[in-house]
């Protein structure tokens, strides 16, 4: 039998029955539809929080007090440990390879200015926030370098903030009060928008010293440090845990790197991925089980057929290539039509919800028309096989 014939024959045998070729399409390319789709909102989810970790460069890694051991949580056990200070910051500036340290405290505080007021997230910085955060100003200046431990009473508003209180009127010059505190407001940022869901536009910046008097703290949330070259990256970090330790006599804080938090974000990226291509596969499953039936059915239809073919010559191998082909072409157009769907459904979603991160590299698009006619395949091989193994007098007498 020429391979021309055995297309034609499944060509034939499918749209023969068209309504029930159509319904095993249908499951597999519903399993299709939901594995393309969910992956790429989960591969969308992966490249946008990845690009919100790296939008601040790689060379960089935060230092938080208290180390991450037995609970894994850095300040787990915080109550005896030795706070990071503003001296430790200033000690890390000395440090070789070092370019930029960020001692910073976060805090909750009401901002009152311009007969209007409201609590916001007030954070205590240097002069060296912007070049860290990548964040431009849009009137007046940031923080200047003045002393940090004792810091000036000024703020920089975020352009949501500065908006919000004063509207369309220069915030620059105007006076404000930060948890009871005057201070003059010397510079308003340029929007920057939400970091992993985090609103910098509608923060109050002061000099770290000011927070630490305004909060009476007197120790730092944690100090951020970038150094000049990546090749040096365990270098620096190991001269600055051993700055560290000298001054604190132990090891009672927590470097975390750049490269860390993106391998650990990748494995738990790498999960959630699998987890949400696992739930399409059930639907596949699906798919398989209806196409294992159909064709099950059809051999047992179409009895005479087989015989009729080995009569006239036909191997059992072609035979059995000719049921596969008859599966792998119900399952790769309802591949292809899932892909379609899913496809249409992801620039809907996109239309609905600009701001929805989802994205389908070309390799899931291929990845999905393999799986789909893989799945027929497989599906295919015991009918197939039962095909192949009829007698051709026994077929030729039935029915």
């Amino acid at each position: 039998m020429r391979g021309g014939d055995g297309f034609r024959l499944a060509w034939g045998a499918l749209r023969e029955h068209r309504l029930r070729t159509a319904l095993s399409m249908l499951g597999v390319a519903i399993g299709i539809t939901a594995v393309i789709l969910l992956t790429s909102i989960g591969e969308g989810a992966r490249q946008f929080v990845l690009s919100e970790f790296t939008q601040f460069g790689t060379n960089m890694f935060q230092i938080t007090p208290g180390r991450a051991e037995t609970l894994g949580i850095a300040g787990a056990n915080a109550g005896t440990t030795q706070k990071l200070t503003l001296r430790d910051a200033e000690a890390l500036e000395r440090v070789p390879g070092v370019d930029i340290v960020l001692p910073t405290l976060l805090g909750m505080g009401r901002v009152e200015g311009n007969g209007l007021g409201r609590s916001v997230y007030v954070i205590g910085v240097n002069e060296h926030a912007p070049d860290l955060w990548k964040f431009g100003m849009r009137l007046g200046r940031f923080l200047g370098p003045g002393d940090q431990r004792h810091g000036a009473n000024e703020v920089v508003l975020g352009a949501k903030l500065a908006t919000e209180l004063f509207g369309t009127r220069p915030a620059v010059g105007e006076w404000v009060r930060i948890a009871g505190a005057r201070m003059r407001v010397v510079g308003v940022t340029a929007p920057k928008g939400r970091v992993l869901s985090f609103d910098m536009d509608d923060l109050a910046y002061v000099p770290v010293g000011t927070a630490m008097r305004l909060f009476d703290k007197d120790g730092l949330g944690e100090i951020d440090v970038t150094f000049r070259s990546e090749r040096e990256a365990d270098e620096v970090v190991a001269r600055v845990r051993a700055v560290l330790v000298e001054r604190h006599g132990r090891e009672d804080f927590t470097i975390l790197t750049q490269a860390q938090m993106l391998e650990v974000l990748g494995n738990v990226l790498d999960v959630v991925t699998l987890a949400i291509a696992g739930l399409g596969a059930v639907s596949l499953v699906v798919g398989a089980v209806g196409i294992l039936t159909t064709m099950w059915i059809a051999v047992g239809e179409r009895t005479r057929e087989i015989g009729l073919l080995a009569a006239l010559g036909a191997r059992r191998s072609e035979i059995r290539r000719l049921f596969l082909l008859e599966a792998a072409g119900i399952s790769g157009a309802g591949g292809v039509a899932g892909l379609a769907v899913g496809l249409g459904l992801g620039f809907g979603l996109r239309a609905l919800v600009p701001g929805l991160p989802l994205e389908t590299p070309p390799s899931f698009v291929v990845l999905a028309i393999v799986v789909s006619v893989t799945t027929g395949l497989v599906a295919g091989i015991a009918p197939a096989q039962r095909a192949a193994r009829l007698d051709p007098v026994e077929a030729l007498r039935a029915e």
